[in-house]
């Protein structure tokens, strides 16, 4: 059974560059472009920052 859902995380290059062709040229509504920078601020929120150095914990 060939049910075309993705198995593992990884893709081969070919399958990127083969999506990455298919999505050139896609425009978004400003609204989208909103929506998208408020869930990335959101996102990296929740990331912390890299300790300057492995000294001082």
């Amino acid at each position: 059974m060939n049910d075309n859902k993705r198995k593992y995380r990884e893709l081969d290059d070919a399958t990127k560059l083969k999506i990455s062709q298919a999505l050139k040229g896609r425009s978004k509504a400003t609204t989208h472009k909103e929506n998208i920078s408020n869930g990335m601020r959101e996102y990296w929120k929740t990331v912390p920052n890299k300790p300057k150095d492995g000294n001082n914990n």
